[in-house]
């Protein structure tokens, strides 16, 4: 199972969810039984039956940053667009870019706010050095921090397959979870979408327990795969972290009988990139882990996810965790029975 085109499927485009439900746990659930392969369909306000006590979710409370940044090359007037990727020791910004021609070291972007491009108010980037990957050092002629100047001239990064130029004001709040609490993503952990303060409190009184990880979306988890053969792709690396009452929770949950429940693919790359030898610890740092049939996972007992874009690395992992065969069911499945697809779409709960 090591070639690209194994992960492929076809979806119908009306199958594309382009904003989400009016309340986040209705959403649909076709819940995926590895012990005996059946499928059955359910809703995600269903979660705390189909799971049992002392099972613990784990989610990842990042919070998307408005990383889209719009403007213009200065030497030329063309339009540019930009998606802030992170800060540098030297206050320097990674990022990556799309314009027409090509970009030059020492040219000038000129960035204004998202929503307001009229305004008059701008900010100068220099373009300090060309990286891997195409992405650019940039410096912004700007003493605030990157969060400050993202939050006045950027705008919430949506998805293409979405296909709105700007994300509205519904977007700003639904592209988020309820949970989200530490700035730093560039996209949403989308399984985590569904979840309300009610579903969380249904969930612990039939005594199902909750953590939270880290993991700041980035290039990582969104990059395609260019390589037929899946052993020559190499992930970007993203920061994450296990704080230790997260590690000591999900200990507890092993201990006890209980499953780790991890809430989307960002918390499965988190909890196996940490170290476990022969118990879950703390842990923080970069991840360039890349899940991939036949791997062992060592951590994570069941998923609850978003349907993937084909081909892509998030279909590789959970295709490593229930099997392709029972991976493409399962999607054929939803498709015939017009489940919605991506990131405003319906889950999946592979246990």
């Amino acid at each position: 199972m090591n070639e690209l085109h194994q992960y492929d499927y076809h979806l119908p485009e009306e199958l594309i969810a382009g904003s989400p439900l009016e309340q986040r746990d209705k959403a649909r659930l076709l819940v995926v039984d590895r012990s005996n392969a059946k499928l059955q369909h359910r809703l995600v306000c269903e979660l705390p039956d189909l799971l049992a006590e002392h099972d613990c979710l784990v989610l990842n409370d990042t919070q998307v940053i408005p990383a889209r940044l719009l403007g213009r090359r200065a030497a030329t007037g063309g339009k540019w667009e930009g998606l802030y990727l992170g800060t540098n020791a030297a206050k320097t910004w990674r990022l990556i870019g799309q314009t027409r021609g090509k970009l030059e070291i020492g040219e000038k972007v000129v960035v204004y706010p998202a929503h307001a491009p009229e305004s008059g108010d701008e900010l100068w980037l220099t373009l300090l050095e060309r990286q891997p990957g195409n992405v650019w050092v940039a410096r912004p002629d700007s003493e605030q921090s990157a969060l400050e100047l993202l939050r006045r001239y950027g705008t919430v990064p949506l998805p293409p397959y979405i296909g709105r130029k700007l994300a509205t004001p519904d977007d700003w709040s639904r592209y988020q979870t309820t949970y989200a609490r530490r700035p730093g993503a560039v996209a949403a952990p989308t399984a985590g979408l569904h979840f309300t303060p009610d579903l969380f409190e249904q969930c612990h009184l039939r005594g199902i327990g909750s953590a939270f990880v880290t993991l700041h979306v980035g290039l990582g988890t969104f990059r395609p795969i260019e390589a037929e053969n899946l052993s020559d792709h190499r992930m970007h690396s993203e920061w994450c972290e296990v704080s230790r009452e997260t590690a000591e929770r999900i200990r507890a949950t092993k201990r006890q009988g209980g499953r780790v429940v991890a809430v989307g693919t960002t918390t499965v790359r988190t909890l196996e990139t940490a170290p476990c030898s022969p118990e879950i610890d703390a842990w923080q740092g970069e991840t360039d882990l890349f899940i991939r049939p036949p791997y062992k996972f060592q951590i994570v007992d069941a998923l609850l996810t978003n349907f993937h874009l084909p081909k892509s690395s998030l279909m590789v992992m959970v295709s490593a965790f229930a099997g392709i065969e029972l991976i493409q069911r399962a999607y054929a499945c939803a498709i015939r029975e017009q489940y919605r697809f991506y990131s405003y779409g319906d889950a999946m709960l592979i246990l």
